[in-house]
């Protein structure tokens, strides 16, 4: 005698909401529908009676009788005379495996995008030249240590909840105070959103003010970081060249003319290192109030300078017009190991970027942002930049002299006053991502300049992008010397 399959009890998974907007029938009949679809109801089941599955689920029985009813003129079920109620068999009949896809398919689009180089995992920290990197042996460990042990030692339990959605108040307090003495930017606390470094920021913002399908200006060759933020937002990154002046605003409005954000580098723009001139950045803002769009402004590493006055953050210029929002990190600062970002928004921008923010899990440990509100608003970071200024200053003309004395004849520098990289421009021809490989193969973190460049716009022309920040001067001589033996047997196998 053939024996009956009848359901097991999978009905302790339903449970049901007695006050929801769905009635008790319509959620027995989603449940069943969803079960049956995915194959937790078994094809070929029998069903309890509706007497029994009501008792079961404390339904009257007209609820279960309709709900069944309902399946059998969907062919979810079927009826059988003097048996009772099944699964059909073809509904719920398990569809064949796709085909496993290879290695160079798996992923979203957005992912595969993101294949290619990434600046910020392309060396180890210890290999000179690398750049991105401050000085992280200047790194003020004990300092820092006191001021976090004090978080801890005084049991702050109502600071390990999960905190203000905005980020720890005397943090923004601390930024606000320094942002408007350092950085020229005026602003108040309630206008901070703290991130975990500068490129959730980008991202956070990206996502906030921007839609899918929507055109952004990113800087073409521009920080591959915040390219990378711009694509996982789905949105179109339109590479805008950028020249001596910074970006060019006019190539800017013929090929997106009503973009929705510009993402830009205007004090010391990466990789190229020039800045932006004054007429550029006010063109720049023309653009964002005829465009009904915004300005990203990424400030990472603008306090470092070896001649001539800072440059005010183009925040600065922006007064009422509520058009730039101004991302802001302690990487370049202190260590980019401590992911501590910041945004600077108009009033009317902090609550959308703060449900992203939250929305999104872009959160800061509040041990992190304590230890920094106090680092920050006690006078530490003022004096770590100057210590670490002095140190910038050696190491980056002890790299000027290694490269004048064994390589002006391979690489030309271009000049740049800012910051804690320089680049060096290889002559046509050259493969900058060939020679920057063979560097790796001898532990020298220089980065190829063409692997910066967006889409086809432009030609991407070589150059070595060299970190001075955390290589000591005593290593920049041979660092500097295999570059130049690199370039020269590439230049031989060339002729």
């Amino acid at each position: 005698m053939k024996t009956r399959k009848t359901a097991y009890p999978i009905w302790n998974r339903l449970q049901l909401a007695k006050d929801g907007h769905l009635s008790l029938r319509e959620q027995l009949l989603l449940f069943l529908r969803k079960g049956i679809a995915d194959g937790s109801v078994k094809a070929g089941i029998r069903l309890p009676a509706s007497r029994v599955l009501a008792a079961q689920l404390g339904l009257s029985r007209m609820t279960v009788t309709e709900a069944y009813g309902q399946l059998i003129a969907e062919g979810f079920l079927e009826a059988r005379t003097g048996s009772g109620t099944y699964v059909m068999a073809r509904i719920a009949e398990p569809t064949a495996s796709p085909p496993a896809r290879t290695g160079a398919t798996i992923g979203s689009t957005r992912a595969r995008a993101l294949m290619g180089n990434d600046s910020m995992s392309m060396a180890p920290a210890a290999w000179p030249l690398t750049p991105g990197l401050p000085a992280l042996d200047a790194f003020p460990y004990a300092l820092w240590g006191r001021l976090e042990g004090r978080f801890w030692r005084r049991r702050p339990l109502p600071d390990l909840s999960y905190g203000d959605p905005q980020g720890f108040l005397p943090l923004r307090e601390a930024l606000a105070a320094y942002l408007g003495a350092a950085r020229g930017v005026v602003c108040q606390a309630s206008h901070i959103v703290i991130t975990p470094g500068a490129q959730a920021a980008v991202s956070i913002a990206t996502l906030a003010l921007t839609d899918q399908g929507d055109r952004v200006w990113v800087e073409n060759p521009g920080y591959d970081a915040a390219y990378r933020s711009v694509l996982l937002a789905g949105v179109q990154a339109v590479g805008v060249p950028v020249d001596k002046e910074g970006l060019d605003v006019q190539a800017g409005r013929r090929l997106a003319p009503h973009a929705r954000l510009a993402l830009v580098s205007p004090s010391h723009q990466y990789p190229l290192g020039v800045g932006m001139s004054l007429a550029r950045r006010l063109a720049l803002l023309q653009w964002a109030h005829d465009a009904d769009a915004f300005i990203l402004e990424d400030d990472y590493d603008s306090e470092f300078r070896y001649g001539g006055a800072p440059t005010p953050a183009l925040k600065a210029l922006d007064g009422h017009q509520g058009r730039v929002i101004y991302v802001g990190t302690l990487s370049k600062l202190l260590a980019p190991g401590l992911r501590l970002g910041f945004l600077v928004a108009p009033e009317a921008v902090v609550d959308v970027l703060c449900k992203v923010r939250n929305g999104s899990g872009h959160r800061v440990p509040l041990s992190l942002q304590a230890t920094a509100a106090e680092f920050i608003g006690n006078g530490h970071l003022g004096s770590h930049i100057r210590r670490s200024q002095a140190v910038y200053a050696q190491r980056r003309a002890a790299l000027l002299a290694a490269i004048h004395a064994a390589g002006s004849e391979r690489m030309r520098v271009a000049s740049s006053a800012t910051g804690l990289h320089l680049l060096a421009e290889l002559p046509d021809g050259l493969d900058d991502q060939a020679i920057a490989a063979a560097a790796h193969a001898r532990k020298i973190g220089v980065a190829p300049l063409s692997g910066f460049f967006v889409g086809a716009q432009g030609r991407p022309r070589p150059g070595l992008l060299m970190g001075f920040g955390n290589t000591r001067a005593e290593s920049m001589q041979d660092a500097v010397e295999t570059l130049c033996r690199l370039i020269d047997r590439q230049q031989g196998s060339t002729l």
